[in-house]
């Protein structure tokens, strides 16, 4: 009997020290347990910064305003628009009417001594469409010949002087000074001077 007692007291403390070992590692797995759920986590996965790669894009205005730009950043996107205002004047437009040469009076006058050279231009001038009148004499000689216009007809004229030879400072406006008489209403008076005779005279005899 007095064996039996021992036995039984070591038992119970090995039971005690067994519960504590137990709840020693319950405490400790449970504590485990909380730090793991309250850790933040951390992406694994590394931030990178947005790459900006600016364009610019030029835009040429109208007449009136200067060039902008245009720049674009990709990712966080802004544009900017820079214009200049500046003051430029247009380019000067330009309108030449074309006269029907048949709707212009022409007269040819000879300020020569030598006969028939109003007639003669008469006709190499009629032969372009241009509305001629009579062969007339200039009330003077004159050693070159001019090409007269009246007010707005200064196209034909030049034409007309570029067929017969008569050089462009030559194209002069029709007024009182012009050395032929009664050709009011005329819109391009032609003069034949000494320097077309010789022409003329060199022209004919070789036909």
């Amino acid at each position: 009997m007095d064996d039996e007692q021992p036995q039984t007291g070591m038992s119970a403390s090995l039971s005690v020290v067994r519960a504590a070992v137990v709840l020693a590692v319950f405490v400790v797995a449970v504590a485990l347990l909380v730090d793991v759920g309250t850790r933040p986590s951390v992406s694994s996965a590394p931030s990178s910064a947005p790459t900006t790669v600016p364009t610019t894009t030029p835009t040429t205005a109208g007449a009136g305003a200067g060039a902008s730009s245009t720049t674009t950043t990709a990712g966080a996107s802004s544009t900017t628009t820079t214009a200049a205002h500046g003051h430029k004047k247009g380019a000067a437009s330009t309108t030449t009417t074309t006269i029907a040469p048949s709707s212009v009076t022409v007269a040819v006058a000879n300020a020569t001594s030598t006969n028939g050279l109003a007639a003669h231009y008469t006709t190499v001038i009629g032969a372009g469409g241009w509305k001629m009148g009579t062969p007339i004499d200039a009330a003077t000689t004159e050693a070159t010949s001019a090409v007269y216009y009246a007010s707005g007809y200064q196209e034909p004229a030049a034409s007309i002087a570029t067929t017969i030879g008569v050089k462009p400072t030559q194209v002069l406006p029709l007024t009182t000074a012009t050395p032929v008489s009664g050709v009011t209403g005329v819109d391009v008076v032609v003069v034949i001077g000494a320097d077309l005779a010789s022409t003329s005279t060199t022209t004919t005899a070789s036909s």
